[in-house]
């Protein structure tokens, strides 16, 4: 840098996430090793969002803005050699969606100081990231404790001449989850053919669209778990466990150009069967206090399953009182789908270890008042989807690569995805959700 040694910002105590309405604060440092002329020295704090229709490019198709301020910490003058330190804050806007990096997109937020030079010499630059949580509370989403419930009837040709029937239902125990909450998966298959069927796919599925002049959908099966099929003739039923790994959340709040929608997608390749379960995934917690029961589910002959609980090993076999519930079957004996492979569980059929830091907090990322019960945990931050996901522990820390392999998603272009984008949440759902959609705009 010739005189210029140091040129660095750095943030009140180490804090990298932030809330809505929250002031950001920091000092610029700067060390000489000669004098130094300038015209001004600036700091600026800014957030925009920026999409594209190309993979992994900045050229911007289309760009919105949430906050642009500029803050002149120093007039003219000279530093003399030495160290110098510049305070700085902003006040962050209330309206501004959660930090997210995708593909095709990105939704950042960044301070940059300038030394501004006289005339013919070189400018000084530097900048520095921050990330933003807007905090999604499932409790604000209607209806969101009961199952999130799909049926299909399938009639399918076999053998030239012959037909048959299959039915097959599908549900979760909530429609809403945060990272490290377990999805307890129920499927009944009613296989009335004299064909066996081939087996059954369960997957998490995440949809990120980016609304260029031209929509683009990007999917990722997050995990996805497999079943035996169902003999001719006979009923059966699969219940599995994927446990959330760290995601974005649904529903980016206050953003125009990117959106995020969560599914799960059960199917069967033969014959080709699909049905998908919208969900959310959120950072405050469901809350199912005894004043707010889990619902019975509508495919459940009795009480509804117990609420889920972090920590849970995928594919554990459900409570006993929940086998002997089962799903309504008309008086038909169902068997019992085993599972075949688990993308959460090693081939060993232990559940994968996850980096230490994969469900740690985002520092800082308090709940607001009235939103957080003493013992709560603090709420789980996630940027993006795929091997760059920066994670944050306690403390001076910078954001670093997980190594958890749940949520490398697998090439999926060879899968039998519906042809058109699958349903989001609000439009799978009734009417009554219309208050909720309003309070996102």
């Amino acid at each position: 840098m010739g005189k210029l040694q140091e040129f660095d910002i750095t943030f009140a105590n180490n804090k990298v996430v932030y809330s809505p309405g929250e002031s950001i604060r920091g000092t610029v440092k700067i060390r000489t090793g000669n004098s130094l002329q300038y015209k001004a020295i600036k700091v600026n704090c800014q957030g925009a969002c920026g999409i594209t229709n190309k993979l992994n490019d900045t050229s911007w198709a289309l760009e919105e803005q949430y906050f642009n301020s500029t803050l002149c910490v120093a007039d003219k003058g000279t530093l003399v050699a030495g160290e110098h330190n510049f305070p700085f804050q902003f006040v962050i806007p209330v309206a501004v969606p959660t930090s997210f990096e995708g593909p095709f997109g990105k939704i950042v937020y960044r301070v940059r100081a300038v030394i501004d030079t006289p005339r013919f010499s070189k400018d000084y630059k530097a900048q520095r990231p921050f990330y933003l949580l807007n905090l999604l509370n499932l409790n604000e989403v209607p209806d969101i404790e009961h199952p999130s419930y799909a049926v299909i009837t399938k009639k399918f040709s076999y053998l030239l001449v012959k037909t048959g029937t299959l039915m097959m239902k599908a549900r979760s125990d909530l429609r809403g989850y945060i990272p490290g909450q377990v999805i307890k998966l129920a499927t009944e298959i009613h296989n009335k053919s004299g064909k066996d069927t081939g087996c059954v796919l369960a997957s998490l599925i995440q949809k990120v669209t980016y609304k260029t002049k031209r929509p683009l959908f990007d999917l990722r099966t997050i995990a996805e778990v497999e079943g035996a099929g169902v003999k001719a003739g006979k009923h059966a039923e699969w219940r599995e466990q994927i446990i959330v790994p760290p995601l974005p959340q649904s529903a980016l709040a206050c953003c125009g150009l990117i959106d995020i929608d969560y599914f799960i997608q059960v199917s069967l390749k033969s014959p080709d069967t699909i049905v998908t379960l919208p969900i959310y995934i959120g950072n405050i917690a469901v809350n199912l206090s005894p004043s707010r029961p889990v619902p019975t589910s509508p495919v459940h002959c009795g009480a509804g399953m117990a609420p889920c609980a972090a920590g849970v090993t995928p594919s554990a076999p459900p409570a006993e009182e929940e086998l002997e519930e089962g799903l309504c079957a008309g008086g038909v004996a169902s068997e019992e789908i085993p599972t075949k492979s688990h993308s959460q569980q090693d081939p060993s059929g232990q559940p994968v270890t996850m980096s230490p830091s994969a469900f740690s907090h985002a520092p800082g990322a308090a709940l607001p008042p009235g939103h957080r019960r003493p013992d709560a945990p603090a709420p789980l931050f996630c940027v993006s989807t795929g091997a760059t996901i920066p994670f944050f522990t306690e403390g001076n820390v910078t954001p670093i690569p997980t190594s958890c392999s749940l949520i490398l998603p697998p090439e999926y272009s060879s899968w039998d995805y519906p042809h058109e984008p699958p349903p989001t949440y609000e439009e799978s759902c009734s009417s009554a959700n219309s208050s909720f959609n309003s309070s996102r705009q």
